[in-house]
């Protein structure tokens, strides 16, 4: 669950779900010559749209944090409950895509050695169990390549909850382009720089509800988005 705070005092609920559609929008228009093409483009695509499956269930009856009275985020919930979401989350795809599955959990994993716990071994039973399971699908697919697809949908990640959760202006680095340099990109509320889509210009769109009590029951509202090159 992503919580973002509206000026009249509400606040909206965006589920994972959601913003990994917008990651998946994000996939489906990039590549041009300075970043290069995705393969294999459907998988990834698939991958990066599905990367957070295993919290669309959850958003769906959230746990309310006491201290806020708000839903728990996918940053505030205790991290045993998180560890116990992104553990069956690939195999949830697995027989969707197994390239699919792999990348989601890669996607997982990279986001705890990146950005480790005060105390890494609550995290070593997870990392271990889902590096097996990458073992186990990663047979016949090219590691380099792999690596460089988890490094994008990682990108695609941030880039969709930095404008999600207005985070702008923003930086989004280790991005892989056609030379497989990582590099950095600038992202404000309306544009990207360096330019990575095969578009003029990109509209975005998710799907969030105004907080009432409960996610099912709270009026959608729709969110919009538009990225532009830097002029």
């Amino acid at each position: 669950m992503l919580i973002r705070p509206e000026p009249d005092g509400s606040f909206l609920a965006i589920g994972q779900a959601s913003h990994a559609w917008v990651s998946g929008q994000l996939a489906r228009a990039w590549g041009n010559e300075e970043f290069g093409q995705i393969e294999p483009w459907e998988e990834v695509c698939l991958g990066a749209e599905q990367h957070d499956v295993g919290w669309a269930e959850w958003d769906l009856d959230p746990k309310i944090d006491p201290e806020t009275g708000r839903p728990y985020t996918f940053i505030s919930l205790p991290l045993e409950e998180k560890l116990e979401l992104w553990s069956g989350a690939a195999r949830k795809m697995i027989s969707q895509s197994r390239y699919a599955a792999l990348l989601g959990s890669m996607h997982g994993t990279a986001l705890y050695e990146r950005f480790p716990p005060d105390d890494p071994t609550l995290v070593e039973p997870f990392l271990d169990e889902q590096r097996a399971l990458q073992s186990s699908l990663a047979a016949g697919f090219d590691p380099v390549q792999l690596r460089r697809n988890q490094k994008l949908v990682f990108a695609w990640d941030y880039i969709s909850l930095a404008l999600c959760l207005d985070w702008a202006p923003a930086t989004v680095k280790e991005v892989p382009n056609a030379k497989d340099e990582l590099v950095t990109l600038e992202l404000t509320e309306d544009s990207l720089n360096p330019w990575p889509f095969r578009v003029d210009e990109l509209q975005l769109k998710a799907d969030a509800r105004r907080w009432s009590g409960s996610f099912e029951d709270s009026p959608p509202v729709a969110l919009e988005f538009t990225l532009r090159p830097r002029r």
